[in-house]
């Protein structure tokens, strides 16, 4: 038997097989999620099928922004919820969980292995993913050139708390001379600002554990551990959070 997480995101979707014990990743996954949430989890079927991993041998839990486009899901089960329990896989029971998606933060507070808490900023991009994104885009480099640049500069105050005018500013700042290091990193502390604003009204103290797309950041993860004037953990698998809890739940 065994037991799979699909974690379809609004940016990207994630896929893990977990052993018959749950204490085991055998195969991971992450792809784009595209413009259809169907036609995604159906590319994850037939991956994790091409394995050897049927479904007559598993149970499938799914969750994430297109959980509800899995037909052949077993069950659906909130993100809230498998961010929860694959933090705790991954970090222990205890902790404040920070996960920067592609359309949304969420702030996760775990005690005991329970989510005793949690806080969501899904109203408007400028706190996650999507907003470095853009403003890579707008820069000219990828992500990783992004951190890069930002790591070499001294930070540009980019006050905006919408993106078009955040973008604006940028737009300014570019047409005043700026240089290219100065603006990436006023970029990135300013998506650091309202992570570490949200992660603030929903304090834990000790334990601060980043998952999402960011956590190979070795930049974001010192950026906020310095804000924080804390610990942040991640690993290696902390992308993969809300699909190992879905796997562990199944």
């Amino acid at each position: 038997m065994y037991h799979i997480g699909i974690d379809i995101g609004s940016t990207a979707s994630k896929a893990v097989v977990m052993d018959n014990n749950k204490d085991e990743i055998l195969a991971k996954l992450v792809i784009p999620s595209g413009w259809n949430s169907k036609e995604t989890a159906m590319k994850i079927k037939d991956w994790f099928e091409s394995l050897g991993y049927l479904k007559k041998d598993a149970k499938i839990v799914a969750t994430g922004y297109g959980r509800v486009s899995i037909p052949f899901a077993d069950k659906v089960i909130t993100e809230i919820t498998c961010h929860g329990k694959g933090s705790e896989y991954l970090f222990g029971k205890d902790g404040t969980v920070i996960d920067i998606g592609g359309q949304d933060t969420k702030i996760i507070v775990l005690q005991n292995g329970f989510v005793q808490d949690f806080l969501m900023n899904d109203k408007c991009s400028a706190g996650t993913g999507k907003f470095l994104e853009i403003m890579a885009n707008r820069l000219g480099v990828d992500l990783e050139e992004m951190f890069q640049l930002a790591r070499k500069g001294e930070d540009i105050k980019i006050s905006s708390m919408c993106t078009v005018f955040a973008e604006s500013e940028v737009i300014s700042l570019m047409g005043n001379g700026a240089t290219k290091e100065d603006i990436a990193c006023g970029i990135v502390h300013s998506i650091l600002s309202k992570v570490i604003s949200l992660a603030q009204r929903k304090p834990y103290a000790e334990n601060y554990f980043l998952t999402g797309g960011f956590c190979n950041s070795d930049y974001m993860v010192e950026e906020l551990a310095k804000e924080l004037q804390s610990t942040v953990r991640t690993s290696k698998n902390a992308r993969y959070a809300g699909a190992i809890g879905a796997a562990l739940l199944a």
